[in-house]
């Protein structure tokens, strides 16, 4: 097998992203942008990031370091909660902005929604306004259910281009997915592999790494490519940079992607993310 950098997704917004993304969170310093710049040469491009992972220099340093043409790269960050109202949105993109070295940020999402604060319309309208001021060039959010998002379209008649949540097979947030389809969103899915534990060792995953000589990791991603999600695997090893990315040359059966989605917990959340109660600042 190897991997198609040609497979992407549409945006409603006319732009597009690859089928795989890279996720940058915990990698700092200079072991995270020589991880960085690895995945830019294994053929990443899209880079996924958040002013609380504190590494969009590290993001910004390993593209000046790689020799793949800025607009080939798409760089995403992500408003924190102690930056929703207003002004504070527009400054924390042009702080962003200067962290990564670039003059627009190319995807710029909403980190949480942070409910019992009730600032994220107002987020939402700076990104909007940051998006026609062509500070950004796509605009979404993350963590969000289908009743925040559902009120930000209410009221700005924008609606989200992505929404990032969490989604792997203990947790494949099936009615969730679905009304993301219905509004055009397309769903990023951050720990798409989960984590302690992970699925790898559970019977459809092991059947269907043996049936197709792949590694479980790769079904796992496999499976988000099948249901419509764009993963977002991080790894720091080359290798498993490769193995995460080359996941075209096999295809699932519609038994096997069920059998894998049937895998969902009501329990499967990795911790208590629950979008109308967790608060990230």
């Amino acid at each position: 097998m190897s991997a198609d950098t040609t497979f992407t997704h549409q945006l409603n917004d006319g732009t597009t992203v690859p089928a795989i993304g890279f996720g940058t969170y915990p990698l700092r310093g200079e072991d995270g942008t020589s991880a960085l710049a690895s995945a830019l040469d294994v053929g990443y491009r899209y880079l996924d990031s958040a002013v609380n992972y504190e590494n969009e220099s590290e993001v910004g340093e390993a593209l000046r370091r790689s020799e793949i043409p800025r607009a080939e790269v798409r760089l995403a960050t992500k408003i924190p909660g102690r930056s929703q109202a207003r002004d504070k949105a527009l400054h924390s993109l042009t702080e962003s902005a200067e962290r990564f070295g670039v003059e627009t940020i190319d995807v710029a999402l909403i980190h949480w929604p942070n409910p019992s604060v009730d600032l994220y319309v107002e987020a939402w309208e700076a990104l909007v306004q940051a998006q026609r001021d062509g500070v950004v060039t796509t605009i979404g959010v993350s963590n969000f259910s289908a009743a925040h998002l559902q009120r930000i379209i209410d009221a700005t008649g924008v609606t989200p281009a992505i929404n990032q949540i969490e989604l792997h097979p203990y947790f494949p947030q099936v009615e969730l997915r679905a009304t993301n389809d219905e509004l055009g969103i397309l769903t990023q899915a951050w720990s798409p592999l989960g984590k302690n534990p992970t699925p790898f060792e559970e019977a459809p995953v092991v059947a269907a790494a043996k049936a197709h000589d792949v590694t479980p990791a790769q079904v796992v991603l496999r499976w988000h490519l099948q249901i419509g999600s764009m993963p977002l695997p991080k790894s720091a090893s080359a290798q498993r940079q490769r193995e995460n990315l080359d996941v075209f040359g096999f295809e699932l059966t519609e038994d096997e992607v069920a059998a894998i989605t049937a895998l969902g917990r009501a329990d499967g959340r990795r911790f208590g993310g629950d979008p109308d109660t967790h608060e990230e600042m």
